[in-house]
């Protein structure tokens, strides 16, 4: 299989369903490669997988970029994505795009995630604009999880679905080649897809 882009991730949008898959070491990063999966996240759950935290939110840069580094040298073909840490984004504008060029310089992704829609709109269209392509991420966030008090589907009445559906176009307007949309009703996720032109 030839090598993914961002661009043929986004020319499959309503024409073809694809998967997308988590790991977290080199091991695992080869079995996929093998298996034509398109997408390899890198994900901030390794906190909890790999480093044995009890959520996403204590892992730091370092601790992500060294299982990130090990995912990229397993992985030849899909599009590898690294999942920005909390609290490496969240402070500013400038250390959203330092962070996010780590991850493609040290950890060797060709894009990166990170969670929120408007409140980050900013931070995505900066990382864009630097020629880092960012993947979404919103519904439920784990790096959120002491503001939700846990981990429970988003959406759910009209209000907070109407505020899932702008985060996800606030995304879209920044530049994200994609979205995430995780723990949601399918309704909201369907209309959601329905409306934007990026992948979710």
């Amino acid at each position: 299989m030839s090598k993914i882009t961002i661009k043929r991730i986004q020319s499959w949008k309503n024409k073809k369903l694809f998967s997308a898959i988590t790991a977290y070491d080199f091991t695992t990063a080869k079995i996929i490669n093998k298996s034509k999966i398109p997408i390899v996240l890198v994900g901030d759950s390794a906190a909890m997988t790999s480093y044995g935290y009890s959520t996403t939110v204590p892992i730091s840069m370092d601790e992500i970029l060294l299982v990130t580094r090990a995912v990229s040298r397993g992985i030849s073909s899909s599009l590898v994505v690294g999942d920005m840490p909390f609290g490496s984004y969240q402070h500013s504008v400038s250390a959203a795009v330092k962070n996010a060029g780590r991850f493609l310089k040290e950890g060797r992704v060709s894009a990166i995630k990170l969670e929120g829609g408007i409140l980050v709109q900013s931070k995505i269209r900066k990382i864009v604009n630097c020629g880092i392509p960012v993947m979404g991420h919103v519904g439920l966030t784990p790096q959120s999880v002491n503001q939700l008090s846990g981990y429970s589907v988003q959406g759910k009445d009209l209000s907070s679905a109407q505020k899932v559906f702008d985060d996800a176009r606030a995304v879209e307007d920044a530049g994200a080649f994609s979205v995430v949309l995780e723990c949601i009703p399918e309704e909201l996720a369907q209309k959601i897809s329905a409306s934007l032109s990026i992948p979710t």
